[in-house]
């Protein structure tokens, strides 16, 4: 069952989504977002490869909007390695999906940023500060070096993308279709050092 602030959570989305572009304020600029991995690398420490990345998130008026009315982004950053392979298609070894939750709250003027994998929470002045934490990724443990198979090259790569698989599906019917929210970046790719 919905919880009231989910419902109005909700309706407050749904409302921002049925305004005509043409009703927002002439001084209002509607602004394209876009998802960059700026740079990526791994590095091993005690037999566990970790990632460091730079990400540029830039949030498009709409889902900018959204979440200005109390509507939370989930921003994921996925992860792959790849085993390449002479004589067959590489294989997909590893997968990793670290999800982040922005969220503004207006009575506090605060945007937090929650990690849904592990919980932690910090709050923000500012969007831009959040989104700058957000966008950089320090020492996440991506796998342990015994799990890959020995001798075997590997490719890393990563990218980031504005998640809305956890809203109502007529939304994200709607969400398809509104280019505002296809948020996601390309994929970044480099040989794993061993």
């Amino acid at each position: 069952m919905l919880t009231s602030i989910r419902i109005q959570t909700l309706a407050a989305l749904a409302a921002l989504l049925l305004v005509p572009a043409g009703a927002v304020a002439q001084d209002d600029i509607e602004r394209e977002g876009y998802f960059e991995v700026r740079s990526a690398s791994t590095s091993l420490d005690e037999g566990v490869h970790l990632l460091d990345a730079r990400l540029q998130l830039v949030l498009s008026s709409e889902a900018l909007e959204a979440l200005n009315a109390g509507v939370p982004l989930t921003i994921e950053v996925q992860v792959q390695m790849i085993r390449k392979r002479r004589f067959y298609m590489d294989a997909l070894d590893a997968e990793l999906a670290v999800r982040f939750e922005l969220e503004y709250r207006p009575l506090s003027q605060r945007y937090i940023v929650r990690n849904l994998n592990s919980g932690d929470q910090d709050s923000f002045a500012t969007l831009y500060s959040a989104l700058n934490n957000l966008g950089r990724i320090t020492g996440l443990p991506l796998i342990d070096d015994a799990l890959l198979s020995p001798g075997k090259d590997y490719r890393v790569r990563v990218r980031a993308m504005l998640q809305t698989q956890q809203y109502p599906a007529p939304l994200r019917l709607v969400f398809f279709w509104r280019s505002q929210w296809q948020l996601q970046s390309e994929w970044l790719e480099w040989t794993l050092e061993r």
